[in-house]
């Protein structure tokens, strides 16, 4: 059974991923990405990265399960921002 410390992690991380849903469905639905900072997405791409590879390394789930998801979200939106110019 995973240790509190775990729970609490898997629901921050949640909290953190899901906070990218929103942007991505409006994004989605309104194709307009004009407001949307290149460079911040790009240096998230790159920080979450390494948050996966670390929680990979010290065998964290939930750091693991997070950031993977997170990456999907924020690829994606990388993806409309170059592909809804």
């Amino acid at each position: 059974m995973p240790a509190l410390s775990d729970w609490i992690g898997f629901a921050a991380g949640l909290c953190t991923t899901a906070a990218f849903a929103p942007q991505v469905v409006k994004t989605m639905r309104s194709r307009s990405t004009s407001d949307i900072s290149l460079g911040m997405y790009a240096l998230m791409v790159v920080g979450i990265t390494l948050w996966l590879i670390h929680g990979l390394a010290v065998g964290s789930a939930p750091v693991v399960a997070a950031n993977a998801v997170t990456l999907i979200l924020v690829g994606i939106m990388l993806v409309m921002k170059f592909r809804y110019k």
